[in-house]
């Protein structure tokens, strides 16, 4: 794989190291080449080859995962300081969309194997309150049963936002995460699946709602400059709505559609590295692994996440063993800043999120992990647990 890095025995292994197609760098060079490099045919292009990776009738390609997630809330017209679920275990960024689009956050707390809220947890959440929206989870890449969630919250599937940041590659029922959905948020950070750097997408089966996040992506303009400039187009436009500078350049989109072709490959390598940890895994004292593969249900193993007992200490065990690591996520109700918004009452009501969230710990999983740095890791973490007793 050109232009990703690997471990070597004699090296750390490290956490993470983002996987770059052989076509990037000419992808690049033809946009700069080209004399347009912000949102322009390659967004478009972009949106057209994401949507037909997803099987989604709609792609609007965006900043970043967390501006799609505020774009989606605004697009739905909440009235101001509606409450809207979503779990404690997750990226603040989701917590700050939510905040930031002028509407309340309430904690779900989560299924302990999966790491998703399921309908009991989302039903107890919904009784405290009246709903006006959901964001749900596909945490690590495990796809969550949005319907089923939508049901117990009491919500209709237009008011379900799918936090997709882990999601490429995941599957239900058959279905692509982001294949039907309303509003699927997707994140092409550096770590992610299918990294670009920074962007962002949403999918979405509604045409309207497309073109309202399209427009609000861009301040709120009727026109972006590349319609404006065409051949014919006029300079002329309107602000309907207050929007956001949220867009994609040409040049992240160029990218990204060099890395989407690779995408399947580096899929299936997160697999045989998952495979290889379950066995490498078997059987050590004290850990949990990942939920496994339920009738229906790809996972798209961005993240390979365990628990331990005495997770901070093993994390220095690990690092001292030139193993990096990280922990996805310190929940949202240990924030000072949201604890201070929210209040104690309401961070105190996800009790299982505390007790798993103390003990959760991800290994390194990427395409370019070779076999003998994920050997490396496993015998680090066995000789940590081992040692416990």
């Amino acid at each position: 794989m050109a232009a990703e890095q690997t471990a070597t025995a004699s090296s750390t292994v490290p956490f993470t190291v983002p996987s770059f197609a052989d076509e990037v760098s000419e992808a690049v060079v033809k946009v700069l080449d080209s004399g347009w490099v912000t949102t322009g045919p390659q967004t478009a292009a972009f949106e057209r080859d994401f949507a037909d990776y997803l099987g989604a009738a709609h792609v609007v390609a965006v900043a970043s995962c967390t501006t799609a997630l505020e774009l989606c809330l605004r697009a739905m017209d909440l009235p101001p300081g509606s409450a809207v679920l979503t779990p404690s275990l997750t990226f603040c960024g989701a917590i700050n969309a939510i905040l930031h689009a002028g509407h309340r956050p309430v904690l779900v707390d989560i299924d302990a194997g999966t790491l998703v809220p399921g309908p009991a947890t989302v039903a107890a959440a919904a009784a405290r309150v009246r709903p006006a929206a959901m964001v749900v989870q596909n945490q690590g890449g495990y796809p969550v049963d949005v319907a089923a969630l939508a049901e117990a919250a009491g919500l209709d599937r237009t008011q379900v936002v799918e936090d997709a940041a882990h999601g490429p590659g995941a599957a239900r029922g058959g279905a692509p995460v982001g294949s039907s959905s309303y509003a699927a948020c997707f994140s092409f950070y550096a770590t992610k699946n299918m990294p670009i750097g920074e962007g962002g997408a949403v999918a979405t089966s509604d045409g309207d709602f497309a073109d309202r996040i399209r427009a609000t992506r861009l301040h709120g303009m009727s026109k972006d400059s590349w319609r404006r400039y065409l051949p014919g187009g006029s300079w002329r436009y309107d602000v309907r709505n207050l929007g956001l500078k949220a867009n994609m350049t040409d040049i992240q989109a160029s990218i990204g559609r060099a890395q989407l072709a690779a995408l399947p490959g580096w899929q299936r390598r997160r697999a045989e590295l998952v495979a290889r940890y379950d066995e490498a895994l078997r059987g050590l004292p004290g850990l949990v692994v990942p939920q496994r593969e339920l009738d229906g249900v790809q996972h798209a193993w961005h993240l390979y996440q365990v628990r331990v007992p005495d997770r901070d200490a093993i994390i220095a065990e690990l690092e001292s063993a030139g193993v990096a690591t990280s922990v996805h996520f310190i929940p949202a109700s240990h924030m000072t800043a949201y604890r201070e918004i929210l209040g104690e009452e309401e961070c105190g009501s996800v009790p299982v999120t505390d007790e798993v969230a103390e003990e959760l710990l991800s290994l390194p999983l990427y395409p370019g992990l070779p076999d003998d740095g994920l050997e490396r890791v496993a015998a680090a973490l066995a000789g940590a647990l081992r040692s416990r007793g």
